[in-house]
């Protein structure tokens, strides 16, 4: 218990040399300053709806064309075709499966932008 005591007095003898450079630094500084207390915050209404400034983007010089569809592209095939095309040349020079190549014939044929001149064979509707 003696030894505690001891201790303790120890301790309150360094916190009161520790007070006394505090109060000459703070004399030597000058006044003593108040903490910062942060600031509120005022609330902002937030707009639904904010504008985006466009942001430029870097141009490399060439523009990539549009993804044509592939009706379209099947369409253009047989535009360009004289004496007509048929179904396995379409699926040779588009990659398309077969199923899907016979549905957009079908489509193209009833809407009228392709019409059927022998067996198998298809050209433009004039």
């Amino acid at each position: 218990m003696a030894i505690l005591k001891r201790d303790l007095q120890a301790v309150k003898r360094d916190i009161k040399a520790l007070e006394k450079k505090l109060e000459k630094l703070l004399k030597a500084h000058g006044k003593p300053q108040r903490p910062k207390v942060a600031k509120k915050v005022k609330r902002r209404i937030v707009k639904t709806r904010t504008k985006r400034k466009a942001v430029a983007k870097k141009t490399t010089g060439r523009k990539k064309a549009p993804q044509m569809t592939a009706t379209e592209q099947i369409l253009q095939i047989v535009r360009r075709s004289r004496k007509g095309v048929d179904v396995p040349t379409l699926k040779t020079k588009t990659g398309f499966q077969d199923k899907k190549v016979r549905n957009i014939i079908f489509r193209a044929s009833k809407e009228g932008k392709i019409k059927k001149v022998g067996r198998g064979i298809y050209v433009r509707a004039k």
